[in-house]
């Protein structure tokens, strides 16, 4: 079996944890580390599909961000359960199941499906990117005064503060030259609308691997880049996750960089 192969397992997983989603309500929330929050329902979904998975891919390992990896390491699934808990516990609608598969640190194929906005986006290597079957593709915009970014959300936990700096730094120098800045919360539509066209480039300087592996495949195959802070392609151990048409690579990352340099100032 290839890669390409276990889309449909993807897909079938992802609609598995949209299924519960939406047709149970939140019954309990709480903090799991500093300003981090996870309901009974982000468990609930995360067990669903890490059954469903070991089931029909036994020979694939799960990474979740509620409960680990377990199983294989060279060929492993990336589950966020509910990418986007805080909005979701407020009744915020901008939320995802996000399902990336990752072959050697690399992520190979995506499904992420939004189960409020009625949107299954998946893609695999070679294959294309695609939005409810409909081929996407991403941004052509190639100069900030037209482009619509996002930024990913705020660091918190140890060094917050200096790093936080250079997100400050970041916001006011695209701010003072993009068309509009967005922070949506949650990094798999992020990517999503990046890869759709939606948003030009998103900005996360974080790479945790259950939020960002399956919407770097869907950029990719709707002909955007994601790179990391260097440049370099992004993967499993990147630093950061920078999406962009494109147009938008040098601009962004050289935005990216003088920001960097103002936070030092």
């Amino acid at each position: 079996m290839n890669h390409h192969d276990l889309l449909p397992i993807a897909r079938e997983a992802v609609a598995i944890g949209s299924g519960i989603i939406t047709t149970r309500a939140v019954g309990s929330v709480t903090t799991k580390s500093e300003r981090d929050l996870v309901t009974d329902i982000d468990l609930a979904v995360e067990d669903a599909v890490r059954t469903f998975l070991l089931a029909e891919a036994p020979h694939v390992g799960v990474l979740g961000e509620e409960h680990g990896h377990t199983g294989p390491t060279d060929l492993w699934w990336a589950l966020d359960p509910v990418d986007g808990t805080t909005n979701f516990a407020r009744g915020i609608p901008l939320c995802a199941v996000s399902l990336g598969l990752v072959a050697d640190r690399t992520a190979v194929l995506g499904a992420i499906t939004l189960p409020f906005l009625g949107v299954d986006y998946h893609a695999s290597s070679g294959h294309g990117a695609y939005a409810n079957d409909t081929r996407i593709r991403s941004s052509t915009v190639a100069d900030l005064p037209n482009a619509v970014i996002s930024i990913g959300d705020f660091a918190v936990g140890t060094d917050a503060t200096t790093k936080n700096a250079v997100r400050i730094a970041l916001l006011t120098r695209l701010g003072a030259t993009a068309q509009r800045i967005r922070m949506i919360g949650t990094a798999a539509i992020d990517l999503a609308w990046v890869a759709e066209g939606k948003l030009d480039a998103t900005v996360i300087l974080a790479n945790m691997p259950w939020d960002t592996l399956a919407g770097t495949v869907l950029v990719r195959e709707a002909g955007g880049l994601v790179v990391d802070l260097d440049d370099t392609t992004h993967n499993a151990d990147s630093t950061a996750t920078i999406a962009v048409g494109a147009g938008l690579r040098h601009q962004v990352l050289e935005a990216l960089r003088q920001s960097f340099d103002d936070a030092q100032a």
